[in-house]
């Protein structure tokens, strides 16, 4: 059950559509994929989130090499070597990278074992995944009509990008809850408020009972994220604050959240957000799982972890409906707002590789930032 080979690239899928965000627009999906080969003749794939230049080159330069060798078992004890390579002083820039080849890992050990990963993480808890509606438009207009097709479709949680400026906020929200009346809507800050926007954006919000504000403040702010809990009756959720399992220890912690939502890429490996998802269970934190447009070996990855873990009981974040492509035949689909677990070995995934050569690129382009506003910047807190 041994490594014995690593294959990796870069690829970009498109997106359907040009989607908004406080940090610039996106046109495409770059992931990082990997194929490993085993002495016993299984081969495992993974995928990652590729945003910045760090990721492809942890993983040529460490995650690669010191995979050689390594059981496919030994996930957890790999994800503290290559930390142990230097990268305990600089987790977040190691994290994406190992979790391409930990998801790898998993997948060739579950096709091994000849049982689905949700399987080997304590089994299946749910049969079926709901899905939150993303939606991504600095328009009101457009972004009602957005969620009420979201909604025709089967969608019955929503989530809403915010974090323009604090009157967009107002009516950005208000279009949503009037297009989905009483449905659950989430409103995402990305970190874009300072202490005292948050004060007054979270009074003035609160009359359209956000079902959570993700990320109102700069990520390491934590206090100021566990007095906006006892300031405000809307819920708090974190999500660039809760890369690291040490991260979410220090969130639960400081009780600065009431709902956390994780993401494996960002936590180095599928067994990390197992563990981050116990801690916040202690705490009666419920968890999501954060998006960042997953092609189907991540899709599969997260439906499995959503599978298998109780506190896992609100919608996960997916940007499915805005794919222009995928690696796989047998991609993930969603059904009536809902996707359900896949069940054959390993993740499930049958790749493509006709179709990943198709997408193969040599660089990470279009993460940040925004080609229609020249010298432009996002800056945390913005307003």
């Amino acid at each position: 059950m041994r490594i014995t080979k690593v294959w990796h690239s870069l690829i970009r899928v498109p997106l359907t559509e040009t989607i908004e965000w406080g940090s610039g627009t996106r046109t495409g999906t770059t992931r990082l994929v990997c194929k490993i080969e085993t002495d016993s003749g299984v081969t495992g794939w993974g995928e990652t989130l590729s945003l910045i230049a760090a990721v492809p080159a942890v993983f040529e330069d460490v995650v690669a090499k010191l995979a050689i060798g390594y059981p496919v078992s030994d996930a957890e004890r790999f994800h503290r070597h290559v930390l142990g390579a230097g990268y305990y002083h600089h987790k977040r820039a190691a994290v994406m990278a190992i979790a391409a080849m930990e998801m790898a890992m998993w997948d060739a050990f579950g096709k091994i074992a000849g049982q689905p990963l949700h399987a080997l993480w304590g089994g299946l808890w749910r049969e079926e995944i709901e899905a939150a509606a993303y939606l991504f438009s600095a328009d009101p207009a457009a972004l009602s009509d957005r969620m009420k097709g979201f909604a025709d479709n089967g969608y019955t949680t929503f989530k809403v990008k915010i974090g323009f400026d604090a009157e967009s906020d107002i009516a950005l929200a208000a279009a949503a809850r009037q297009a989905v009346g009483a449905l659950p809507m989430r409103l995402d800050v990305n970190g874009a408020w300072t202490p005292g926007t948050a004060k007054r954006q979270l009074n003035r919000l609160a009359d359209l009972d956000p079902a959570y504000v993700e990320q109102p403040l700069e990520l390491d702010d934590l206090q100021g994220h566990a007095d906006l809990r006892a300031y405000s009756a809307c819920p708090i959720a974190l999500d660039e604050s809760a890369y690291t399992l040490t991260d979410v220890g220090n969130i639960a912690r400081a009780r600065a959240a009431d709902v956390v939502l994780l993401d494996p890429h960002q936590a180095g490996g599928l067994w990390q957000v197992i563990k981050a998802a116990a801690i916040c269970e202690a705490f009666g934190i419920p968890v999501g799982l954060h998006s960042g447009a997953e092609l189907a070996l991540s899709q599969a990855a997260y439906l499995h972890l959503a599978a298998c873990i109780p506190n896992a009981s609100i919608a996960i974040d997916t940007e499915h409906a805005y794919l222009g492509g995928d690696i796989a035949g047998n991609a993930p689909v969603i059904t009536d707002g809902r996707f359900t677990v896949p069940t054959e070995p390993g993740l499930g995934i049958h790749i493509s590789e006709e179709r990943v050569e198709t997408y193969r690129v040599n660089e990470i382009s279009g993460a940040y930032l925004d080609p229609a506003r020249a010298g432009w910047f996002p800056v945390k807190p913005a307003y």
